[in-house]
């Protein structure tokens, strides 16, 4: 309900064209993007916006079991096997197995982690808490592991401690703050001296850049992001551009932009700017990202919002972030669907996206 095609998008774009292809490299002496299937096309202007994917902190073996939450695949394949899991646990005698199809693992306190771990527990205690014979969904244990010493660092101190409290007291969700994963497995998850046996696990910990910006053959940080000039390019080729998660930018103060989708949205648009005016890299004007504000959702009615100076928590907050996200959908039948959805979620707390 969230997504449409590219190509439908872009439809009245009569100079636009739309190629679906994989990029193997780049060429930027001779202005050209190799790729797999179609060859080479030569460009005027680049504007790399090939985001990122998790990062297993060199443990990439952990992805097989802990996969991450970046796509609409990823999203599809994780939403089916939590659903699967609580099928496995109704089937089967055996209390340790049970046990592991219960037992759900989400491994970082970042938004993505935060909303991931709150979901998973309203769907065992609200939506499926009544659907079963043989197991209690309710009963089924959540863990949310962050390495720092709070949730959602990029927020405010008190919208973190609140964003504890509601996932702890309210959600009975087991969040285990300075706390590191050291192995990953098919039987479980380790976590210091404690192992926590489960079949579940979501990787939200880290993101690390596409490797195609690697053949660009400029400075990378330790994330592989490109990094750029303040006008978003990369250095001594003033038509090739990287932005979004893809780019290690700065502000006026030297302050890294944080990996935002309004950091990329402004980013764009300030690029188009450029190209549509044809300007040399002398004349433009640094990019200068506007901090619109920061929300993140907990759960049915619970969520953060930083606004301007103004810290909101609870029903207020995930309103507010209920319309800024219907208001960034693409499509009229989009945006109704998902309202509806949402409501119909707010006055019943049942999830209609439960097919196998």
């Amino acid at each position: 309900d969230i997504a449409r095609p590219i190509r439908a998008i872009l439809k009245d774009g009569k100079n636009i064209q739309v190629i679906l292809d994989e990029v193997i490299s780049i060429d930027k002496e001779q202005n050209l993007v190799n790729l797999k299937y179609e060859g080479a096309i030569s460009f005027d202007f680049l504007i790399l916006a090939v985001g990122a994917r998790h990062s297993y902190f060199g443990k990439d073996h952990w992805e097989k079991f802990a996969p991450g939450l970046k796509t609409l695949n990823d999203a599809l394949s994780i939403r089916e096997k939590v659903l699967l899991s609580f099928e496995k646990a109704e089937i089967t005698e055996n209390p340790i197995e049970r046990e592991k199809y219960l037992n759900f693992v989400v491994v970082g306190g970042g938004p993505t982690g935060v909303e991931m771990a709150g979901a998973i527990s309203e769907i065992a205690r609200q939506t499926m808490s009544k659907d079963f014979r043989h197991i209690d969904p309710s009963q089924a244990k959540i863990y949310l592991i962050e390495g720092s010493d709070r949730l959602l660092r990029a927020f405010d101190p008190n919208l973190s401690d609140y964003t504890l409290k509601t996932l702890e007291n309210q959600m009975s969700v087991n969040v285990m703050l300075k706390s590191v994963v050291t192995d990953v497995s098919e039987e479980g998850v380790r976590v210091g001296d404690l192992f926590i046996p489960t079949t579940n696990i979501v990787w939200a910990a880290g993101n690390v850049a596409s490797p195609i910006l690697k053949t660009l053959n400029v400075e990378l940080d330790k994330m592989g992001r490109v990094i750029v000039d303040r006008d978003l390019s990369i250095p001594d080729f003033h038509n090739i551009f990287v932005i979004g998660d893809a780019s290690n930018a700065k502000d006026a103060k030297g302050e890294l932009l944080p990996a935002l989708a309004p950091v990329a949205t402004q980013s764009g648009e300030y690029i188009a700017k450029i190209i549509k005016e044809n300007k040399s890299k002398e004349q433009r004007k640094p990019f200068n990202y506007f901090d619109k504000g920061s929300m993140a959702t907990i759960g049915r009615a619970k969520a953060v919002a930083h606004i301007g100076k103004l810290n909101f928590t609870g029903i207020f907050a995930w309103l507010t972030w209920i319309f800024v996200h219907i208001m960034f959908l693409i499509g009229f039948r989009n945006k109704v669907a998902v309202m509806i959805e949402w409501f119909w979620f707010y006055i019943t707390g049942q999830r209609s996206a439960r097919l196998i």
